[in-house]
């Protein structure tokens, strides 16, 4: 039980760190819908002050201004879910409305880099139970550390891959393909190590924690270097059953 409640702890510090890393990205995703929210309240009021009041119009802007309110509130949402101290909460989840999710929140970092993102996302894939929050801090960990790997390369295009699927043991499968540094052989088996970074900045807990994290849901998580260049990063994830104690 105290190993439990001191590994939901630094999952939250691990989170929190990470949050702080996506300051940019948030601010800029809550931003781009209250400017909106604005500029259609603005031409509201120019549709009313008319001498014949446009009404669809007036009507028109409205709706929009509630479908941005409700866009900033939903990325706030997200934060305070990421942010919050909460003990794992399993429902059954779309992983690809996961990997969704945390596209929105990642977004400006990879534009701030210029890393094109390129998402594979298999449809119709099998739900998994699983905790929504804890899968999100997996993903933006992997494609934060994709970004950061590829920072340092010039010779080559950036790309970072994002991918779902379905394996062939019938688990539930997301990759974050970078084109990178990739992973040196002295360093592939200390990866997931606790206290390991080769980031001159790092906490070196943040692979860990994501990997604590995956096999309490039963899965796995590890990573390869790639053919050419770069390195993927994999998790799996069991199917839900319902039958399942």
């Amino acid at each position: 039980m105290a190993l439990d409640k001191a590994q939901a702890e630094l999952a939250h510090v691990t989170r929190v760190t990470t949050l702080g890393q996506l300051t940019a990205s948030i601010t800029h995703e809550v931003n781009q819908p209250l400017a909106a929210i604005i500029v259609n309240a603005e031409a509201c009021l120019r549709w009313l002050d008319r001498a014949t009041p446009d009404l669809n119009e007036a009507r028109g802007a409205v709706d929009r201004i509630i479908k941005d309110g409700n866009r900033a509130s939903e990325v706030i949402r997200r934060v305070r879910a990421l942010a919050n101290k909460t003990g794992a909460e399993k429902v059954l989840l779309d992983i690809n409305d996961v990997v969704n999710e945390v596209i929105v929140l990642v977004q400006r970092e990879l534009v701030r880099h210029r890393v094109p993102l390129r998402i594979e996302l298999a449809p119709a894939l099998p739900m998994v139970l699983a905790d929504r929050v804890q899968l999100q801090q997996v993903i933006i960990n992997l494609v934060i550390n994709g970004i950061e790997a590829m920072q340092a390369v010039t010779d080559r295009p950036s790309e970072l891959v994002l991918r779902s699927h379905e394996d062939d043991a019938h688990r539930v499968t997301v990759s974050v393909k970078d084109c990178g540094v990739g992973i040196s052989s002295e360093n592939a088996d200390r990866l997931f190590d606790a206290f390991f970074t080769t980031k001159s900045a790092g906490m070196g807990m943040g692979l860990s924690v994501c990997r604590s994290i995956i096999e309490a849901h039963g899965g796995r998580l590890w990573a390869e270097p790639n053919l050419l260049q770069g390195a993927t990063f994999h998790f799996t994830l069991p199917l839900y059953q319902e039958d399942a104690p």
